[in-house]
């Protein structure tokens, strides 16, 4: 199969990169021949467009070099002139104009327009139509206008630049000079029938569907072959470019691939431009695309029947090989090779051959070694078996010896550090019981200072309550004395009103004695405002008894309030005095106690120090006789562990001598 493929795989795609690599580089080819070849077209039709444009700009040069034309343009354009010489001046215009007109069959209008709106100077048609002066409020009225004279070329329009075109037209103007002054004065318009271009151009042809057009800076169309199309941007972008000579290039358009060829016009800022599909310019090549894939379609049928062939020569004899060799796999060794051939393959069978020889006797000498080795192996096993229980039983004797000898080392070692620890843990009580003595002592110090403390807080206590007692005496006296004030007031402010009364009473008699009576008068005036006076300062007593009376309430209440406070204090106080005696009373026995306890513990750290070297001269003997033991049974261990792998090396020699001879039975020599 790999043959196969090899062959079929290098013929075919060698097939196919040679017709591909002809197919493209036949396409590229074409496409630059192409190129070339509409460029020197599209030179060809820019040049007798431009030779054209050219007549048309040598016709509007005979209406500035024509003396009578000029004449009669002056007598027109004079002001003095009577209605009559007007009217035939404008019908001399008018004849010339109509005789260049139809001369020429490619001119649609020619129109003598003023650059100014006069009432006596009217625009001198011929073929065409403007009403009034509305062509001055135009955009290429404006454009051509302020040229100096040079010809201005206008983009073409379906409905032309006058009233009344029935036919797509270009048109051309000119600047008209006034003889007399020299100043601009009319515009002359040449309207130029579109055909006239379109219908040459559509005459050449790029392609089935290339189409050649006429585009001005902006890309709008000038010239198509679809009327229609004119005045609107052409969907090919092109280069823009500076220079005057040819240019080309492929433009990706909705995934197709366009050949644009355009040339600048010398005359007008227009470009003539072809515009082909490249599909359509290089469609011959796909010849060679097809017969590249009928050829590949040959050579996969060769290659397949090349391939089938030395497959069956090479792969036939190496299949049975193969299988030959699976046989000997399973075990067979009778299986040989029949091909007889002094190639490759042959000489394969024969090395096949001498090699199942050779096997064939290897494996009875190697039969014949594993039954002896497979009977050795047995004698030696039984011997091995036979060290290994004995030495077993001395390990399992040794080893009891050293465990016990071990445990009672291990039990000695953690006697003597349990004691240890015990006596370390004896002097930290010690310690603990002395340090708790020093603060037993300290802390009865402190409860008989605390005892003292309370008795003196108790007299204190005892003393601020005889004066709060006496102070709510007062205060309740305070608020009488108040209540008293309170009443006076009440006299005195009846005895200004009295005043008050009495003193209106002699005002009005005084009034009533006249001018007798006018000192006694001021006398009861006065008397008037001091009983006004008075009373305010009653008033303003009246008001500060209150606040008094107000304040002297509250002290009372909260005094109330705090008496009962005060005699819980001095409660609580006798209580804590009671609770600091008891304290000071439970320390004295305390202290007592902790003393005898220190003695006992200081007696016990003695004896705990007879015993700690009493269980390290035990734990020394007993490290002793456990070494010795661990060393026997190391010896032990060592013995059983040589017995048991004699006894393990034994049993592996076994399975080996046996797996051979499983392994050789499976041969058939």
């Amino acid at each position: 199969m790999k043959l196969f493929l090899i062959f079929f795989i290098c013929i075919v795609v060698l097939v196919v990169a040679v017709g591909l690599f002809s197919y493209y580089q036949s396409k590229s080819i074409i496409e630059e021949k192409m190129a070339v070849s509409t460029e020197q077209t599209i030179s060809e039709a820019a040049d007798k467009l431009e030779l054209m444009l050219k007549n048309y700009e040598a016709i509007s040069m005979q209406f500035l070099t024509d003396n009578t034309f000029k004449t009669s343009l002056r007598n027109y354009m004079e002001p003095n002139e009577n209605a009559y010489e007007k009217l035939t001046r404008f019908k001399e215009l008018s004849d010339k104009l109509q005789s260049y007109l139809l001369g020429n069959n490619t001119i649609f209008s020619i129109s003598l327009l003023p650059l100014e709106e006069k009432g006596e100077v009217k625009p001198v048609l011929a073929g065409s139509n403007f009403s009034n002066f509305d062509f001055l409020k135009t955009d290429w009225f404006k454009l051509a206008s302020e040229s100096d004279g040079q010809v201005i070329w206008l983009d073409s329009k379906k409905t032309g630049f006058s009233e009344g075109v029935r036919e797509p037209v270009f048109g051309m103007t000119r600047i008209l000079t006034d003889p007399l002054t020299g100043k601009k004065a009319f515009l002359l318009l040449f309207e130029i029938k579109l055909s006239t271009i379109s219908d040459g151009l559509s005459k050449i042809k790029i392609g089935d569907t290339g189409q050649i057009v006429i585009v001005d800076s902006e890309n709008n169309l000038i010239s198509s072959p679809n009327a229609e199309a004119v005045e609107t941007k052409f969907d090919t972008p092109l280069n823009q470019s500076d220079s005057d000579s040819t240019g080309s290039s492929i433009a990706e358009l909705d995934s197709n691939r366009k050949l644009v060829v355009y040339k600048p016009m010398k005359v007008s800022d227009w470009r003539i431009a072809a515009v082909a599909p490249v599909k359509e310019l290089v469609k011959e090549t796909s010849r060679i695309q097809t017969v590249t894939w009928v050829m590949a379609l040959i050579a996969m049928a060769v290659a397949g029947i090349a391939g089938f062939f030395v497959a069956r020569m090479i792969g036939g004899p190496l299949a049975k090989l193969r299988n030959l060799m699976k046989e000997g796999e399973r075990g067979n060794l009778t299986v040989r090779m029949n091909y007889s051939s002094s190639d490759e393959i042959g000489q394969l069978s024969s090395s096949f051959n001498e090699m199942m020889e050779q096997i064939t006797r290897l494996v009875k000498q190697t039969n014949d070694s594993a039954s002896e080795v497979l009977r050795t192996a047995g004698e030696l096993l039984n011997a091995s078996k036979k060290t290994a229980v004995s030495a077993k039983e001395i390990a399992v004797a040794t080893e009891e010896i050293a465990n016990g000898a071990s445990s009672l080392a291990i039990e000695a070692e953690k006697g003597s550090s349990l004691t240890n620890e015990i006596g370390g843990q004896m002097r930290q009580v010690v310690e603990s019981n002395m340090e708790m003595g020093g603060s037993a002592a300290v802390v009865q110090q402190e409860s008989e200072r605390g005892t003292t403390y309370m008795s003196d807080l108790i007299i204190k206590t005892n003393a601020t309550e005889e004066m709060t007692r006496s102070m709510v005496e007062k205060v309740d006296r305070l608020k009488d004395s108040t209540s008293s004030i309170r009443k006076i007031l009440e006299v005195l402010n009846n005895m200004t009103k009295q005043t008050n009364i009495l003193s209106l009473n002699a005002t009005i008699e005084a009034a009533r004695a006249g001018a007798a009576g006018k000192g006694f008068m001021v006398v009861a005036d006065e008397i008037r405002k001091l009983a006004e006076q008075s009373k305010q300062s009653i008033e303003v007593v009246g008001q500060i008894t209150e606040t008094i009376q107000t304040e002297i309430d509250e002290t009372v209440s909260a005094l109330s309030t705090a008496y009962p406070v005060f005699q819980e204090q001095i409660l609580s106080v006798k209580e804590a005095e009671q609770i600091f005696k008891q304290v000071q009373g439970h320390m004295s026995s305390f202290v007592v106690q902790l003393e005898s306890a220190t003695q006992s513990i200081q007696l016990l750290d003695q004896s705990q120090l007879v015993l700690n070297e009493a269980m390290t001269n035990v734990s020394a003997v007993s490290e002793e006789s456990s070494a010795t033991s661990q060393e026997v049974a190391s010896l032990s261990n060592e013995q059983l562990n040589v017995s048991e792998g004699l006894v393990r090396l034994s049993e592996s020699l076994e399975q080996l001598s046996t797996s051979l001879q499983q392994s050789l039975d499976k041969f058939r020599v």
